[in-house]
């Protein structure tokens, strides 16, 4: 299997006339799962936008495997991107949905699954928001882009239904980098191979909790 790489460089965001990131660097390869930190605003979800290409910024440059592909078109291909808003149609069936996002080589893996098992005769205005979520992730995980950007994937989800999307984003990051971001930093330090915390629009990168603390994104106490 190809080793594949990301490399997210130079980028520079305002708002307002606010800096939100400067001069932002990070590098994601095949097998990595790199978690991305930082307090509200900070520039988290931005940053997986501006990526993806669905954000615009003063500067940046995307390479993937040294081609530089700043355009959206350019990136389809070679990215994929939970956003934090559901992105399937209500209308579909869940069946439906699955075929039209995963190669058919692949849909018996996908459905060898308690949880797909279980929704998969339903549509998707029927399913419950963990259900909806976990279904959104499975689909980004098994479709054939080289990397993946989750945002807030854990976001009112059960602390089973988290153990499930963690055991299938460890299980897909053997071919392909992820990025992820959420406020369940717990969650994120159990499953990530490398930690990035956002502070003041940079990007730092954290070895251990004790860190986390030293930059006043943790307290003592926790």
């Amino acid at each position: 299997m190809k080793n594949n790489t990301l490399e997210v460089d130079s980028v520079h965001k305002q708002f307002n006339y606010k800096k939100i990131l400067s001069d932002v660097y990070l590098k994601c390869e095949t097998a990595e799962i790199i978690g991305v930190l930082g307090r509200n605003g900070c520039g988290k979800s931005t940053l997986l936008k501006i990526i993806f290409g669905i954000e615009p910024a003063e500067q940046k440059f995307i390479r993937i495997n040294g081609v530089v592909k700043n355009k959206t078109s350019d990136l389809l291909k070679d990215i994929s991107y939970l956003d934090q808003k559901p992105f399937i149609p209500n209308h579909l069936s869940v069946k439906k949905a699955i075929s039209l996002s995963i190669n058919k080589d692949k849909l018996e893996e996908f459905y060898n699954d308690d949880i797909i098992q279980q929704i998969k005769n339903s549509f998707i205005y029927q399913l419950s928001g963990g259900e909806l979520r976990y279904l959104e992730i499975k689909l980004i995980l098994f479709n054939e882009s080289k990397f993946v950007l989750l945002d807030e994937p854990y976001n009112g989800i059960s602390p089973l239904m988290i153990e499930k999307i963690n055991t299938i984003i460890l299980y897909n990051a053997s071919k392909k980098g992820i990025i992820i971001t959420d406020h369940n930093y717990n969650e994120i330090l159990k499953i990530a191979t490398k930690i990035i915390l956002i502070k003041n629009g940079k990007t730092i990168p954290i070895k251990d909790k004790t860190q986390l603390k030293h930059y006043g994104y943790l307290t003592d106490n926790q």
